[in-house]
């Protein structure tokens, strides 16, 4: 690894200078607190299968991979019951350290396909689904590899708690009804799919993406 000359001293790094490899919650967070947008609306993150972007000793990339949301999303895609289910992952989460992104061309691209393959070799994975905030990014790095494109997902709104101190807090789960809030239109997602197992039968409609970024 060098650096290279100039006022931001930009690194100089290869494709092979990193590793990836598995990672505990514990070595995700900061990453996540500190560079990942939706860490600055949802307090804390679930985790299942994670792997790190290794450059040395350092983890400078994290990819997340959890279970869909709920079951009900599974229906209304592939209309499979619950019983059906297994085998199918979300890329919750997907953080590099922007010196090292602005480092290495196309290593966010890189580093997913590396830890995709890596969750194959070890899991069933018939189906992997990822969005992108329609707020932040439209999913440059899901369609660079190889995801499919199926829109936006449908209109809907968010709670928002007002605090004693004026500000608000978005609501997670359990009743509202008469608590002081307002309610919010939530940023629409990009959804993305690549779907391995040919025997499912996807229900939305595929669309041609067009990245804006």
């Amino acid at each position: 690894m060098r650096i290279g000359k100039g006022k931001k001293r930009r690194l100089l790094v290869a494709k092979s200078d990193y590793r990836v490899e598995l990672v505990s919650k514990d070595q995700c967070a900061d990453l996540l607190k500190n560079h990942h947008y939706l860490s600055r609306i949802s307090k804390g993150f679930k985790s299942k299968k994670n792997y790190g972007l290794h450059f040395g000793s350092q983890v400078v990339g994290v990819c997340i991979f959890t279970g869909w949301p709920v079951p009900e999303l599974l229906t209304g895609c592939f209309g499979l019951p619950r019983n059906q289910q297994d085998g199918f992952w979300e890329l919750s989460r997907l953080v590099l350290d922007p010196d090292h992104q602005g480092a290495e061309h196309n290593l966010a691209s890189w580093f997913v396909s590396k830890s995709i393959s890596a969750l194959k070799m070890a899991n069933n994975v018939r189906c992997i689904l990822s969005y992108a905030d329609d707020g932040f990014h439209k999913g440059t790095v899901y369609a660079a590899c190889n995801f499919k494109y199926y829109g936006l997902s449908a209109e809907k709104k968010d709670f928002w708690f007002k605090e004693a101190d004026g500000s608000f807090k978005k609501h997670s789960r359990g009743p509202v009804k008469g608590r002081c809030g307002e309610w919010r239109p939530r940023n629409r997602k990009h959804r993305f799919l690549i779907i391995n197992d040919k025997n499912l039968a996807c229900k939305w409609v595929e669309k041609r993406w067009r990245g804006t970024e």
